[in-house]
């Protein structure tokens, strides 16, 4: 029988072991600083869609025209994701200064943890005064799992589309057959005793670049020759290949690999390299290297004015390599 102060509930209850609840781990954003370098990095080289152009040995060589506005987004004390970005009035880019850039994921993430992450980070920008996101995010080649993830959450959130660029792959796996003008190219190469071998005169190059882009095209490097220098001492995956007649360099490339795509980041021809196809050796050579490790071999874009205009011979000539369109986009985020 229980007396009147034990009733038949709170003995039962005595009995029960006690539950404690774990709290649920606590989202927060955090500024990248430079002491972050080391764990930033070693997230970049394990992330779904990390590439080297992430570092910060890549991104801090242009820090002097780009106000650093990159974030850091934990769960708990575990990073789970980077924004590499800078900061253009009250827009936060991600990033202007590279090809792509876009929120770097944990190789764990999933879908829904994508959206939370979203949520964490369009409310760490509006915490920063910011009022729009312009996000680049990353192509899918590019990706060691697929991740596009951030894709959906954006299309959920209701960001537009404000840029699409026309890139060309070539497909190493099933490339298609060489057009016949290259072929001919090829032969005319072989027939004038070009060779085609990794250089590390990077300061030859860059005067054959910039004199082939300023005559044809008015321009000028994107990168200054201390710069690729710099950037080619600091990273392995960052090589140039020329194409020599005897010791004369008429044609050449600088590429970027990573991990299963190769990128033409420049190439150029002289004049006398165009008359005996130098740069179509080049390029041959760069696939039969490419097959080694790679799946891709990327062109770049061929693409201006917002990617409104093509570059109709500068497509055709990638497309007779057996290349094809691939695109990158740029996305707007009212936040």
């Amino acid at each position: 029988m229980f007396s009147a102060e034990t009733s038949p509930d709170m003995a039962v209850r005595a009995t029960r072991p006690v539950h404690h609840v774990v709290p649920a781990p606590h989202w927060r954003a955090c500024d990248y600083r430079p002491e972050h370098a080391q764990a930033w990095n070693a997230f970049v080289r394990n992330a779904r869609n990390g590439v080297f152009l992430f570092e910060r040995g890549y991104l801090d060589y242009h820090a002097d025209r780009f106000a650093d506005a990159s974030l850091m987004l934990w769960r708990g004390a575990e990073l789970r994701a980077l924004l590499p970005a800078h900061r253009l009035g009250d827009d936060i880019v991600s990033h202007g200064g590279l090809s792509f850039g876009g929120l770097v994921l944990h190789a764990s993430t999933g879908a829904q943890e994508t959206l939370d992450l979203f949520e964490l980070l369009t409310d760490a920008l509006r915490d920063r005064d910011a009022s729009r996101l312009i996000y680049k995010p990353v192509p899918h080649l590019f990706h060691r799992q697929p991740a596009e993830d951030d894709l959906y959450a954006l299309h959920r959130l209701g960001a537009r589309t404000m840029r699409v660029d026309l890139s060309t792959t070539i497909d190493l796996a099933r490339r298609p057959a060489l057009a016949k003008g290259r072929r001919h190219a090829l032969a005319k190469a072989r027939r004038a005793g070009i060779e085609v071998r990794a250089s590390d005169d990077l300061a030859a190059y860059w005067a054959l670049l910039g004199e082939v882009l300023g005559e044809r095209h008015g321009t000028a490097p994107t990168h200054t020759l201390a710069e690729i220098t710099l950037l080619a001492l600091r990273f392995s995956q960052i090589r140039c290949f020329g194409a020599y007649a005897g010791e004369a360099l008429l044609a050449g490339a600088v590429v970027y690999r990573y991990d299963g795509v190769l990128h033409t980041q420049y190439l150029a021809s002289s004049a006398a390299g165009r008359e005996v196809g130098a740069l179509d050796a080049v390029i041959a050579h760069l696939i039969d290297d490419a097959a080694d490790g790679c799946r891709w071999l990327s062109f770049g874009v061929s693409t201006t004015d917002m990617g409104r205009e093509l570059n109709a011979g500068l497509v055709a000539q990638k497309e007779m390599f057996g290349g094809r369109s691939t695109v990158l986009q740029t996305l707007a985020l009212e936040l």
